[in-house]
């Protein structure tokens, strides 16, 4: 039964901000919770969540992938909770090794607490959440172990950052390939019959149509100029990096783009910059893009 915000009853989803996935939460026989947030945002997370179960215990925890934004409040919830914990199977080595840099953390100035996990989804592996059948497909591009799980009977995509309205999560220059992944990620959701998308960031939508169209033009243009696809993969770190502290000082700022090794590298393989000018120039692209302000030596996520 489909309710009158086109979500399945049982079926909840929380929207949160840029810096925090969006969460999935499904009350039934089995409660459900997809993403966790950022570790910054836990307290939010924890109360939205807990307001929700409304004295219920939560049962399950599932990532679309882990990166900081998704997976950030595992462990707590895990500790509260005592729910088993599933992650995508193509994220099993890097969380079990809690490799830092295929997790995108100490390589580009991220944070997050190690969790561990229960279990592994399988692409093809079909749950029962909700009371309903979500089927887990490949979501490479923007991490290439993600999953999105797609409801055929309710025509609903859990797209995590493979999909947004207005975009799709950002897609690493080096290794190279992530362009094209993400491009067949996007073809194989325009096979699906897909009425709602439910992002990992932002308002669910459904016109599908123009969100894969926006997509592929972001594709084609960062496609054409792999210094435009570094410059654009660097100046989001910087950006998340900012929002996730709420504001930073150009000191410590500039300190994480010396610290983060994908700064570095980026800069020596595609951009070639003066190390010292790397942060001036991604700074003030960021300005010039309304991400950022920048006042008495102080740098602010634009509001």
């Amino acid at each position: 039964m489909t309710s009158a915000t086109g979500l399945p009853a049982g079926m909840q989803v929380i929207v949160r901000d840029w810096l925090n996935a969006n969460h999935v939460l499904f009350l039934h026989e089995q409660n459900v919770l997809i993403d966790s947030g950022h570790l910054s945002g836990l307290a939010t997370t924890r109360r939205e969540v807990s307001r929700r179960l409304a004295g219920r215990t939560l049962h399950l925890l599932a990532n679309t992938h882990c990166h900081s934004d998704h997976m950030g409040g595992n462990a707590a919830l895990q500790r509260e909770y005592r729910c088993r914990v599933l992650i995508p199977e193509g994220e099993a080595a890097r969380v079990r090794d809690w490799d830092t840099r295929a997790l995108w953390l100490d390589y580009a100035g991220q944070r997050a607490e190690r969790f561990a996990f229960d279990a592994t989804i399988g692409c093809g592996t079909t749950m029962r959440w909700g009371g309903l059948d979500w089927q887990a497909l490949a979501a490479a591009g923007h991490d290439d172990g993600a999953l999105m799980f797609f409801c055929r009977e309710e025509g609903i995509l859990i797209s995590g950052d493979a999909l947004w309205e207005r975009g799709l999560g950002v897609v690493l220059a080096d290794p190279p390939g992530g362009l094209a992944a993400a491009r067949r990620t996007l073809e194989l959701i325009a096979t699906l019959d897909v009425r709602l998308v439910v992002p990992g960031h932002g308002t669910p939508f459904n016109d599908v149509r123009a969100a894969l169209s926006a997509c592929h033009a972001r594709l084609d243009a960062l496609e054409a100029d792999p210094r435009r696809l570094a410059r654009s993969t660097l100046k989001t770190m910087l950006s998340f990096a900012v929002l996730e502290r709420g504001e930073m000082t150009e000191a410590d700022a500039r300190a994480v783009v010396n610290a983060a090794p994908i700064y570095r590298e980026y800069n020596e393989r595609f951009l070639k910059q003066p190390p010292e000018q790397l942060f001036d120039a991604l700074l003030l692209e960021l300005e010039r893009a309304g991400a950022l302000t920048r006042a008495q030596g102080t740098i602010r996520p634009q509001a």
